[in-house]
């Protein structure tokens, strides 16, 4: 049975969940569709990041480095697959920016098709619907505020992240259990690979919309499971909060735990 919400002006007109996925990569060779650091940067109007009180005095730094220390809280959510919980990453005004600037350019989300599947084979896969924006298009300096934040976070340069993908789930969406990064051998050669997605929740729901990990710590399910039954890990969207996971182990594998699943029912 479906959960009814109220509607809220927060969420484009309909109760949905809404996420902005920002990817990132190795050696990628896409440069014109990746942010750069020699795009000019506008400084963004929003609060910035708090300087942690501390006790002793900040390092000396490189020329790269920063000459202040600053606190970005998180939690370990699980170390198998790896993924950290950043709450309060964004602030309610962050997020409502963003939606406002993706809510006339969602489309249907579309797959990158493994060898041997097509558009029709996989229907059904992917229900939500989404956009694609880049840190530079974004006037207002918020999309750049944000990934010059996750970098920090994740210790990968911005220059390494790939455009936004906001997406929002209405009820009875869902992203079926899949792998962000790319198998050479079901996809072919890969010039680059994605090492870590970082999902940041632009509005809460009351029911549904969990993120779900269900071969957490080795758990295991059947294929075709009902994600209520999951046995692993579900993590709620919460306005403004941060989810990070890796998709490749530090050696450059792929973690095979890692089959994120997406649903809002």
């Amino acid at each position: 049975m479906k959960i009814k919400t109220k509607r809220s002006k927060r969420k484009l007109g309909l109760p949905a969940a809404i996420l902005l996925c920002s990817l990132f990569f190795l050696g990628g060779l896409y440069s014109s569709t990746f942010i750069s650091n020699d795009v000019p940067v506008i400084k963004p109007r929003l609060r910035m990041l708090e300087v942690a009180e501390v006790d002793h005095d900040a390092m000396p730094h490189g020329d790269t480095g920063e000459a202040f220390i600053e606190s970005i809280p998180f939690q370990v959510l699980s170390w198998k697959p790896r993924a950290l919980y950043f709450p309060n990453f964004a602030t309610p005004e962050q997020c409502e920016s963003i939606i406002k600037m993706a809510k006339s350019k969602l489309k249907p989300s579309t797959l990158a098709l493994r060898k041997g599947e097509t558009t029709e084979s996989t229907k059904g896969t992917r229900t939500s619907s989404g956009t694609f924006i880049g840190g530079s298009e974004d006037k207002t300096g918020t999309l750049d505020f944000i990934e010059r934040k996750i970098a920090k976070a994740t210790m990968i340069p911005q220059s390494h992240g790939e455009a936004f993908n906001i997406l929002r789930y209405e009820i009875g969406q869902k992203y079926d259990s899949h792998y962000d990064a790319f198998n050479p051998d079901e996809y072919g050669p890969q010039p680059s690979q994605r090492v870590a997605s970082f999902l940041l929740y632009l509005s809460s729901v009351e029911e549904g919309g969990e993120t779900m990990f269900p071969f957490e710590n080795g758990s295991t399910v059947s294929s075709g499971f009902e994600y209520k039954q999951c046995v692993g890990l579900k993590v709620k969207p919460r306005q403004g909060d941060g989810l990070l996971f890796y998709s490749l182990f530090p050696n450059g594998t792929i973690d095979r735990v890692i089959v994120p699943f997406f649903s809002r029912s």
